[in-house]
């Protein structure tokens, strides 16, 4: 009986020959694997629930004569995680600020102004320490905030930090200062998340409107 001959085609290029081995092939050889899977064009993002704006006001553009949040300007928006870090790893923190600073984390289309018709009926959350000392605390409600970490997220517009002779301070505004419940709740989870253990105020921004000499608080926690 004739034996059988293989008529399968080979594979190009091999002419004939067995391919090789992995433990055939010379060091720095470059093997054809077809299989293996293309690498990512762009790395992986982490969108944000919603796009966040720093706005700075810096108090050498100042003048007597301007009106208050005129020297106030938009720096940069973001979207993702990574842009946060990108932004806030190359950018000024609270304690290398010069004095009269301030520096503003705003959700998008929202303008740090008493003015915008979205904090128009609001109030703000303050809590003051030392100079020098509010990095940190600012870094956490930053992160608290851009990660969605309030139980009353959406009542929240932005916050502040204010760089002052003596002091730094650091406010969380929000939109409606009749809401109670959001408001107390979003008191008492900032401190939680600060550790911050004394009592902070609450401050609609109409009070602080109409008395020049301090307001009262609001609600207090």
């Amino acid at each position: 009986m004739a034996e059988e001959t293989d008529t399968r085609p080979t594979s190009a290029g091999t002419r004939g020959r067995p391919a090789p081995d992995d433990n055939d092939r010379e060091d720095g050889e470059i093997t054809d694997d077809s299989s293996a899977p293309a690498p990512p064009l762009h790395p992986a993002t982490h969108p944000l629930e919603h796009s966040w704006t720093f706005w700075f006001d810096n108090p050498q553009g100042k003048s007597k004569q301007a009106a208050w949040g005129s020297s106030i300007r938009p720096i940069h928006t973001f979207s993702t995680v990574e842009d946060f870090w990108g932004l806030y790893n190359n950018i000024h923190h609270p304690s290398k600020l010069i004095v009269g600073a301030d520096f503003h984390c705003f959700k998008n289309k929202i303008e740090p102004k008493w003015e915008d018709p979205i904090c128009g009926n609001g109030g703000k959350w303050t809590i003051s320490c030392g100079r020098g000392k509010s990095d940190t605390m600012w870094l956490h409600t930053l992160l608290a905030m851009i990660g969605e970490q309030f139980d009353y997220g959406d009542e929240i517009c932005g916050a502040v930090v204010s760089v002052r002779g003596k002091q730094e301070r650091i406010a969380i505004w929000t939109k409606n200062a009749a809401n109670e419940a959001a408001q107390v709740s979003i008191g008492k989870q900032w401190k939680e998340f600060l550790d911050y253990k004394d009592s902070i105020g609450f401050i609609v921004h109409d009070d602080a409107k109409k008395m020049e000499k301090g307001p009262k608080n609001r609600y207090t926690v």
